[in-house]
């Protein structure tokens, strides 16, 4: 069961980053292409700004699932340092209850909010708001499977990269 799981969260894992990082090229390409049509053409676009902010928050929430794998977030780090035996695994224990209790709250209410929102559309293209608000149920559920690799296979490159 637990390479299992390290197994799904390792091919989810990567599949969150290289879609960030495919989002963050997108973006990039969006904004300048927003820049040469209000400077150099004069005529601005109408619907870039409005699909950079959406596909930034997809690109945070799929980049906030390889931060958790990873144990790159900012963390009680010190209470990890101090400590050693059964209090290092009781903080690790809260740690990770506490994002596991967080996530889940997020992917409720992210299921909830992008139902409730379908029906509206983009302001300046005829798409469902829905598709924006996904990204917090989909970055919510990535991340609470990384959570649980995370506490199962420890990587702390916040601890590592600490000075």
């Amino acid at each position: 069961m637990r390479t299992l799981l390290l197994a799904i969260d390792r091919h989810l894992s990567n599949f969150a980053l290289n879609a960030a990082c495919v989002l963050l090229a997108v973006i990039s390409v969006l904004g300048m292409w927003q820049v040469v049509t209000r400077f150099v053409l004069s005529q601005p676009s109408t619907w870039t700004e409005e699909s950079m902010r959406r596909l930034l928050i997809w690109c945070v929430m799929l980049g906030v699932v390889v931060a958790f794998r990873r144990g790159a977030l900012v963390s009680v780090d010190l209470m990890l340092r101090m400590t050693k035996g059964v209090f290092h695994q009781a903080v690790r224990w809260v740690i990770t209850l506490s994002s596991l209790a967080f996530l889940s709250v997020l992917l409720w209410y992210g299921i909830n909010l992008a139902w409730r929102v379908r029906f509206q559309t983009f302001a300046s293209m005829e798409l469902s708001m829905g598709w924006a608000y996904a990204a917090l149920p989909v970055g919510a559920a990535l991340a609470l499977v990384a959570v649980i690799a995370q506490h199962i296979d420890p990587m702390n490159e916040e601890l590592e990269n600490a000075q």
